[in-house]
């Protein structure tokens, strides 16, 4: 009764911000085939993986011993980190990819969306391109996985960047609207079959510190690469099995020389989660940008990225 309740008012808010019309667009899935030439321009390529076709571009110099591999937050892809890639890729290797259930990669074959399962993704796929040994950043989602193999796997990763990285239970001050309606099991049939441009922008504004930086076709990246097959099935399923503050208790186990990075008026995993992380991780630096907000590598790479380059170079 409450769950229904529940659901019923974010429909409501849904119609309020988006016009009813609007709200119950339809948007069917769109094959992957249709997105690739726009979102999949070389350097991408496509290697066969665990039963997928995973997205990635793989750049800089092949004899860096310790490429960095940068991990994406929930609904973003490998172009949240077009900025960082293009300032890092001159003097290193710089591996990204679309973490199964998002971008063009696309769901996993099996259906399992637990946390221990991406760990396995990414030590898979740091096998089959030889890496032996990365500096791994993320970003939200992106950064819990990104410490979670640092913790199982600790001789494959050298050092950690995270980037408003989830990890502990938290209190939202604002959600992407987006994101509630994906953990309402009520709405998820309105949500595989309908996606309103408005929604997506509303989404991508939240989690900006400066909404006005969020262009048209930065909305256009998002809104198509949730259209594509899968993606929003996963993305439930993301949400139900992989909820945040499961491994809470094993982030003092990092060992691995860490940067903190978090923006000041992130309102999805709030600043006091960047202090947690920087009292449980021995020895870890905190860098807060006052003016950024969820995906502050994404909104001001140039800033952020400064601070990863004077990490890498100590």
């Amino acid at each position: 009764m409450r769950a229904g309740k529940i659901a019923a008012g974010v429909l409501l808010a849904l119609v309020a911000v988006t016009g009813v019309g609007v709200a119950l667009s339809w948007a069917p899935d769109r094959p992957v085939e249709t997105l690739t030439a726009r979102w999949a321009p070389p350097p991408s390529q496509f290697v066969p993986l665990q039963g997928m076709h995973v997205h990635l571009r793989d750049e800089g110099p092949r004899t860096d011993p310790q490429p960095i591999v940068l991990l994406h937050g929930t609904s973003a892809s490998l172009h949240t980190w077009d900025g960082w890639t293009d300032a890092l890729k001159g003097e290193r290797r710089v591996i990204r990819m679309d973490l199964p259930g998002f971008g063009l990669t696309g769901p996993m074959p099996d259906g399992d969306y637990r946390l221990t399962r991406y760990v396995n993704f990414v030590i898979a796929l740091l096998d089959q391109l030889g890496v032996q040994q990365a500096v791994l950043a993320g970003n939200s989602f992106g950064g819990n996985l990104a410490w979670k193999v640092a913790v199982d796997h600790p001789q494959r990763v050298s050092k950690l960047v995270l980037v408003d990285a989830a990890g502990y239970p938290f209190d939202p001050a604002s959600m992407p609207i987006g994101f509630k309606i994906a953990q309402i099991p009520a709405l998820r049939p309105m949500m595989e079959h309908t996606l309103p441009r408005s929604m997506i922008e509303s989404s991508v504004r939240n989690v900006y510190g400066d909404p006005a930086k969020v262009t048209p076709e930065l909305v256009d990246r998002y809104l198509e690469l949730t259209l594509r097959a899968g993606n929003r099935g996963a993305l439930v399923e993301r949400f139900r099995q992989s909820p945040s503050g499961e491994f809470t208790a094993q982030i003092p186990q990092v060992r691995q020389p860490t940067l903190i990075l978090w923006g000041g008026q992130d309102r999805l995993i709030p600043p006091d989660n960047a202090t947690q992380f920087q009292r449980d991780i021995v020895g870890s630096r905190l860098v807060m940008f006052d003016a950024l907000g969820h995906v502050p590598h994404e909104e001001d790479p140039a800033q952020t990225v400064a601070a990863v380059q004077a990490f890498l170079a100590q």
